[in-house]
């Protein structure tokens, strides 16, 4: 038995090497299951990183003033525009590359590549001479001090300005994953994240002949660290080991392509901006309680983000498995691989709510130990939690529609249950009938059980296995 054990655990770091590794992009044949790993691990590493890099982006700044960390928050708030196109446009690349990947047309997935990537320029460049030109209004329009403008405004210069760095990472590394690529676009942010870890003190702080720039300091490390990945991938992109190959004839507009990638990336652009204009207005509902409600609150969503991550790799991984296998026109082995994918999500995020459910209030604790905050912090996790299951299915079977192009379903979805049914849910019960945060926790749950059993019932009728792109 100790030897069978052995065996199996030789075999998943064998398995796991060759995922993180890339040496395996086809995923049309064969095992289901290994496909589902192969992909998704490091996808889930991929989603990690970002997490950590938010978290030592938050660190190092708090350090500088209350007025820095206020201009990151003011900053993302409007990011979150750039971060919709870039996300949309995403989805549409990991779709259409994955389909023509998988009809064997590596000639259309590089053409869709080419385009994807002009369209990114194009936009990012348009914003950044907007955010550079405005950056002070800017933060004036989202209720920024006078103070905190003259401190922060080169900040919002650098990152609005610089855009270019995190829309190209975002879109050439969904071309990487469309392609079955997944391990290349990992390896993107672990570059990206390492460098601006590196480069975070030195700029903020000042180090030799590098003079202290206080929080602007953040926003130039980030540019460097983002667009040294872009360079990265762009080399991958032409001198590479990917399956996408790039040549400088492939450098040629193609307006048919564009206009169907600007067809499909609306939906996904549509999908973000619902969910998260929602999260802004539960936001507001939340702060009629008070702030050590709302310091709760914040710790237990920030918790729940790092343990998404993972579960955002699975769901992408069951895009990519779509996308190709429709291509490859073996729609049924698509439906299995998104209930499959479903069922493992499910096993990790039923795991994790466990820990969630038992352990709250230590959790929340470690973070912030006045009784209100932990009080309905703990809430709010345990609240949560209980539908951890539901949103596992949620989270994949709404990507399978995206891996298949079908970005329209999920953004029904999300309006039915985000606008239609959470926020007046969370308004009555928090404020109408009084119960308070609690009524927020319960809306939110509510209506990710509601998506999830929505989302697999659409999703059964089949009508995506029809969509072309």
């Amino acid at each position: 038995m100790t030897h069978q054990n052995t065996f199996s655990f030789k075999k998943m770091i064998q398995y796991f090497w060759i995922a993180v590794s890339g040496k395996e992009t086809e995923f049309t044949t064969g095992s289901i299951r290994r496909a589902i790993f192969m992909l998704s691990i490091p996808m889930i590493l991929e989603m990690l990183m970002e997490s950590i890099f938010a978290l030592v982006d938050i660190a190092y700044v708090s350090k500088v003033s209350v007025n820095a960390v206020a201009t990151i928050g003011l900053t993302e708030s409007v990011i979150t525009l750039v971060y919709a196109l870039a996300i949309g446009l995403s989805m549409a690349a990991t779709a259409v590359v994955a389909r023509r990947i998988g009809e064997k047309d590596v000639q259309g997935a590089r053409v869709a590549a080419v385009q994807a990537i002009s369209l990114g320029v194009l936009i990012s460049v348009i914003l950044g001479i907007i955010g550079i030109v405005f950056a002070k209004e800017i933060l004036a329009l989202m209720g920024g001090e006078p103070d905190l403008i003259e401190e922060g405004f080169g900040y919002t210069k650098f990152m609005i300005g610089g855009n270019i760095t995190v829309v190209l990472l975002f879109l050439i590394n969904a071309i990487f994953r469309g392609a079955g690529n997944a391990s290349i676009a990992m390896w993107a942010l672990v570059l990206s994240n390492g460098l601006n870890i590196i480069l975070d003190p030195m700029f903020i702080f000042g180090f030799g002949p590098i003079p202290e720039y206080g929080v602007m300091g953040a926003a130039i490390a980030t540019n460097i660290g983002r667009g040294s990945a872009v360079l990265f991938q762009l080399g991958i992109l032409f001198f590479g080991w990917g399956k996408i190959k790039l040549v400088l004839s492939d450098l040629v507009l193609n307006f048919k392509v564009m206009v169907n990638l600007i067809k499909v990336s609306l939906g996904g652009i549509a999908q973000f901006l619902i969910g998260t204009s929602s999260w802004i207005f539960l936001m507001r509902i939340m702060s009629e309680f008070g702030s050590e409600v709302l310091a709760g609150y914040t710790i237990a969503i920030r918790v729940m983000m790092f343990t998404l991550m993972p579960s955002w790799g699975m769901s992408n991984a069951a895009a990519t498995l779509v996308g190709q296998n429709l291509g490859a026109k073996q729609p049924d082995r698509a439906e299995i691989s998104v209930w499959k994918t479903g069922k493992y999500n499910a096993i990790f995020m039923g795991t994790v709510s466990l820990v969630y459910l038992i352990f709250a209030k230590q959790i929340i604790s470690w973070f912030n130990t006045t009784p209100d905050v932990v009080k309905n912090g703990s809430l709010c996790l345990q609240v949560i939690a209980a539908g951890y299951i539901f949103y596992a299915y949620g989270m994949v079977v709404s990507q399978a529609f995206n891996g298949a192009g079908d970005t329209k379903t999920p953004t029904k979805i999300n309006l039915i249950s985000f606008w239609v049914f959470q926020l007046p849910l969370a308004y009555i019960a928090a404020l109408v009938l009084e119960w308070g945060a609690m009524g927020v926790f319960v809306a939110i749950t509510l209506a990710e059980v509601i998506l999830a059993i929505i989302a697999m019932v659409w999703f059964k009728k089949g009508n995506w296995k029809q969509v072309q792109v």
